[in-house]
C-alpha cells in the first residue's frame, strides 16, 4: 500500500521505536512507516488502517506494538473475533494488562457479555490504572445493557470518578454512558442532567452529548443553505407569477 513521501516512521511513540529496533534497520523503518499509517488513519478511515496493519503484521508479527496496532485497526472495523486474537498476543509478549478493557469490548462484540462481566471481577483489574478502571466499568455496563439489565448497569457506573466535580480524560465519557443508561430505563430528567454534565466534560467533542441534550430539550437544527434555497424557489416563483 502506498505510503506518502514524508512519512518517515520517526513519528512513532518512542517505546515503539524501540520495540522496532530488534529488526533489521530497513524493515524498522518501512514496519514503522505502516504504523504511523495505521495510527493516522484510525478514526477517519479505519478500512485503510485496517490495510497498513496487515501489512506491518506481514512484516513484524512478533513485535508486540505490531500486534497490538493490528488489533486496534481490527477493532475499528468490528472485526472482534481478530482483535481479540491480537490484543490476546501482544499481551502474551509483554505481559501488561492495558489491553484488558479491549478484550473484554471485544468479548461483548463477539456477543458475549458473560465473559465480559467475568473480565470485569477479574484480578486482572485491580493492576490498571485509573484511566483502565473506568475503561473497564464503561465496559462493564454495556455488558449489563446487551443483556437487558439496565438498573445494574447504571449501579455499575456509580462511581468516585462519575461524582468526582474534577475533569478527566475520561469524565466526558463516563458521564455520557450514565446518561445515556437513565434513558434507556425511562430516567428521562436525571438523564438530561447528566447529559448537560457530559456536555461540561467534553472539551474535544468526543460525544454527541450536546446533540443528544438538545434532542432532549426539543430542540430541531435546521440547514440554512436549504432554507435559502427554499427562499430562492419562491422568489423565483413570484417572479415567475
Amino acid at each position: 500500500m502506498p505510503i506518502p513521501e514524508d512519512i518517515t516512521g520517526e513519528e512513532i511513540d518512542k517505546d515503539v521505536r524501540q520495540e522496532l529496533q530488534s529488526l533489521p534497520k530497513t524493515l524498522a523503518d518501512d514496519v514503522a512507516r505502516n504504523l504511523v499509517m495505521v495510527a493516522r488513519l484510525l478514526d477517519e478511515d479505519p478500512e485503510g488502517a485496517y490495510g497498513y496493519s496487515r501489512v506491518a503484521l506481514r512484516l513484524a508479527s512478533r513485535v508486540a506494538a505490531v500486534r497490538e496496532a493490528a488489533g486496534f485497526a481490527s477493532y475499528a472495523n468490528q472485526k472482534y473475533g481478530e482483535a481479540l486474537a491480537e490484543f490476546r498476543a501482544a499481551k502474551r509478549m509483554t505481559g501488561n494488562i492495558d489491553l484488558w478493557p479491549v478484550m473484554a469490548d471485544c468479548e461483548r462484540g463477539l456477543g458475549r457479555p458473560e465473559k465480559a462481566l467475568d473480565m470485569a471481577g477479574a484480578p486482572e483489574v485491580h493492576k490498571l490504572d485509573k484511566a483502565g478502571q473506568v475503561e473497564m466499568r464503561l465496559v462493564a455496563a454495556g455488558a449489563r445493557r446487551d443483556m437487558g439489565q439496565l438498573d445494574a448497569a447504571i449501579v455499575t457506573l456509580q462511581s468516585p470518578e462519575l461524582a468526582a466535580s474534577s475533569v478527566q480524560p475520561w469524565t466526558a465519557r463516563l458521564r455520557y454512558a450514565y446518561a445515556d443508561a437513565l434513558l434507556a430505563a425511562g430516567r428521562e430528567s436525571e438523564a438530561r442532567e447528566w447529559f448537560a454534565k457530559a456536555v461540561e466534560a467534553d472539551r474535544d467533542g468526543s460525544t454527541d452529548a450536546s446533540d443528544r441534550l438538545a434532542e432532549l430539550d426539543g430542540v430541531e437544527f435546521v440547514d440554512a443553505l436549504s432554507d435559502d434555497e427554499a427562499e430562492g424557489g419562491d422568489a423565483a416563483a413570484e417572479t415567475e407569477d
